[in-house]
């Protein structure tokens, strides 16, 4: 039997403390090495040689270190001598081995500093020993798989890629709607579950599907929805008759599996759809940037209707570190100085991480609050650290931090019980951090606490009775963007009920209705702070008229820190590109002194950071000006005495003034100007109709403009 990870890191670390003094190769590289291969829980001479002969050019012969056909060559060194000459040396032994016996792997090593070197595409790693459990999942080889040194980001995305394709089968087949959904979510929890400790022993749940289904795929549907059921039943309530191999699975609890779906009906190509995915490493894996696996069964233009742009890592960082992180963790360094009553003033720091509570009221697949849940419970880890040293403690007195701190409202079902458990996958990282720290064995199975993921339109949802704003701390998240004319007859009337601006409701971004909701949410509690992503939009011409007044006045908000317009990237199948502005509130009761603006001099680079006195709607500093709440208005009467241009410069002309070359040669030989053209061309378009009497009756809708007529008008 395999062993989960989480005792796989437990062991490399013991391994390193054991070793940390190791030095001289001839005296202990056989121990060193029996007592590693230990760690995966393999006997060593059951695989691997010490001092294989191996014949070399000229005649001459070397012994190899360590040689495990097929697989690894070790090539180990004392302490402080060249391990690239040793690299050297191992690669002339690789030639010297027949070709159906060379290893993939090359590893020289001398005891304290390690070169892991893949012959298939000449990766290397390199690291200390002191640092070997954050690294063995490279060693993942040693169990059978075979891995690249892929990021953490291309590992997550090639997981939903093949979720993907084991989703596009599926509904091509005619299973569709909800239970395709819940379907896709429970394998989600299973193919991480399976890699990281969750479920016991690793790759229980691979080798169900292997070995207890038909290769044509006829029975995998069954045996997937009785393995849901048996999740859900506790271990004292299953049948005695239950077959073995799903009684070997542990109870879940969390509802996550409460329900009987529809049986799918797989083929053969669906069955090796989800094989894929089950022999992928989702030890790596990241809940944070999972929402790649909605993306990636979203069609484009699906995509742009419902406003969704997934949010990376680095940018969630950029709303959470201004809004709260940053904050806290400047605390935690100055508590952690302390030279009298330290140790009361950190536990009283993780008791008020347990206080506090997020709320993300457009949440997707829960990308925010599991980024925040994940820094949250690094801060506590770092308290506890400094409180207890590494000493070993009751894990169950550890970590108070929980998920059931945090709040969403998702509009679609899917995304929404992604959230649900990707919120799980983090809290079980989290454990896995603590495990390490303290040398532990903690788990938070049977699953008991939750995220509070409501599936509802949050436009019309009173987020009091989710979330009293008593209770909240902040609220954050990345809404739909929708520009004003893209928006659906229902999105333009929310928006125009929520801002109660009246007649056409003006023409906001469908985001801007989750700030002025915000701002409502707020006045109950004036201590919430706000973060939200932005189309830039709401903070240029008439929308920042429309917008800020409201903010200002009618709420009494303030703008507590911003980002300036950066280049938005996603890691999504069919990446958003677009261009954003994050910008933070507080109400002027509780507003921070020294507002912080990012500004970007490359808006695909890295900001810089300025602080000010105040911040304008258009995210400049406002010293010097006289009303910092000043916004520019729309007004029905002209500044000058030149007539009225209905409409401005839009192209909004049905394609009547785009020239072909020809066009614009016989336009360029006219003796009128090209400015001349636009304003006349401009003026004679009103409302998207010809002006007949501008033009002496003489042009039709869609005839073309040459110069003879535009010169009758001049």
């Amino acid at each position: 039997m395999r062993l989960g990870w989480d005792e796989i890191r437990r062991r490399a670390k013991a391994f390193a403390i054991e070793w940390k003094d190791a030095h001289y190769e001839k005296g202990e590289t056989q121990t060193f090495y029996n007592e590693f291969f230990e760690i995966f829980g393999i006997r060593r001479k059951q695989v691997a040689i010490y001092e294989q002969r191996v014949k070399l050019l000229n005649d001459r012969h070397g012994f190899i270190d360590l040689f495990w056909p097929g697989t690894l060559l070790v090539e180990q060194k004392s302490s402080r001598l060249d391990l690239g000459k040793a690299q050297g040396q191992a690669l002339d032994y690789v030639e010297g081995i027949h070709p159906t016996l060379q290893p993939r792997w090359v590893l020289t090593c001398d005891f304290q500093t390690w070169v892991l070197l893949d012959l298939d595409n000449g990766a290397e790693l390199r690291f200390r020993l002191a640092d070997l459990h954050k690294h063995i999942t490279a060693f993942d080889f040693m169990l059978g798989r075979k891995v690249t040194f892929e990021t953490q980001a291309s590992v997550t995305i090639k997981a939903a890629e093949l979720m993907g394709k084991l989703h596009d089968a599926l509904k091509d087949s005619g299973y569709v709607g909800h239970d395709l959904e819940q379907l896709l979510v429970r394998l989600l929890f299973c193919l991480f579950a399976d890699d990281t400790g969750i479920f016991q022993p690793k790759d229980i749940f691979l080798q169900l599907i292997e070995n207890d289904t038909k290769p044509d795929g006829s029975d995998a549907g069954r045996v997937l929805n009785d393995l849901f059921d048996v999740l859900d039943t506790p271990e004292n309530r299953r049948q005695s008759t239950l077959q073995a191999e799903l009684n070997a699975f542990p109870y879940v609890n969390g509802a996550l599996f409460s329900g009987r779906l529809r049986t799918p009906h797989f083929t053969a190509a669906m069955r090796d759809h989800l094989m894929d995915a089950a022999r992928h490493d989702w030890s790596p894996v990241s809940p944070a940037i999972f929402g790649s696996l909605f993306q990636s069964v979203m069609g484009a233009k699906e995509r742009r209707a419902k406003g969704a742009h997934y949010t990376t890592e680095a940018n969630i960082l950029k709303v959470i570190g201004p809004l709260f992180l940053d904050n806290l963790k400047s605390e935690l360094a100055t508590l952690k100085l302390r030279k009298t009553g330290r140790e009361k003033a950190l536990l009283e720091f993780q008791a008020k991480l347990t206080r506090l509570t997020f709320f993300d009221p457009a949440c997707g697949c829960g990308n925010f609050l599991v980024i925040a849940y994940r820094e949250l419970r690094r801060l506590e880890l770092e308290c506890l650290k400094a409180l207890y040293g590494d000493q070993q403690i009751d894990a169950a007195l550890l970590s108070r931090v929980t998920v059931d701190q945090f709040y969403g409202i998702e509009f679609e079902e899917f995304p929404a019980r992604i959230a649900e458990v990707a919120m799980w996958m983090m809290d079980h990282i989290a454990n896995n951090e603590i495990n390490e720290a303290f040398r532990l064995n903690y788990a938070r199975i049977p699953l008991k606490d939750s995220a509070h993921i409501l599936h509802a339109d949050a436009l019309e949802t009173d987020w009091g009775a989710l979330l009293p704003p008593e209770r909240c701390g902040f609220v954050m998240g990345n809404p739909p963007f929708v520009g004003a004319k893209l928006q659906t007859e229902r999105q333009r009337a929310q928006v125009r009920r929520i801002a109660g601006l009246g007649g056409s409701g003006g023409t906001l971004d469908y985001v801007a209705a989750w700030f002025i909701k915000s701002g409502q949410y707020l006045q109950a509690n004036r201590r919430i702070g706000i973060a939200f992503v932005a189309t830039n939009s709401l903070t240029q011409g008439e929308q920042a008229a429309q917008l800020w007044p409201i903010l200002f006045d009618r709420w009494g908000l303030e703008i507590a820190f911003a980002h300036r317009a950066f280049s938005w990237g996603s890691e999504a199948r069919g990446k958003a590109h677009v261009h954003v502005v994050i910008i933070g509130l507080a109400h002027r009761d509780n507003e921070p002194v020294e507002k912080r603006l990012f500004s970007y001099p490359d808006i695909k680079g890295e900001p810089v950071e300025t602080t000010h006195g105040a911040l304008t709607a258009y995210l400049f500093d406002a010293k010097g000006v006289a009303n910092r709440h000043l916004v520019v208005v729309e007004t029905t009467r002209p500044l000058s005495t030149r007539p009225t241009v209905a409409f401005g410069n839009m192209p909004n002309d049905d394609g009547n003034l785009i020239l072909s070359p020809q066009e614009r040669a016989d336009l360029g030989s006219c003796p009128m100007t090209w400015c001349r053209f636009a304003g006349v061309a401009t003026a004679i378009f009103r409302q998207g109709r010809v002006d007949h009497a501008a033009m002496g009756g003489s042009v039709t809708r869609g005839s073309s403009l040459n110069c003879e007529t535009l010169s009758s008008v001049m």
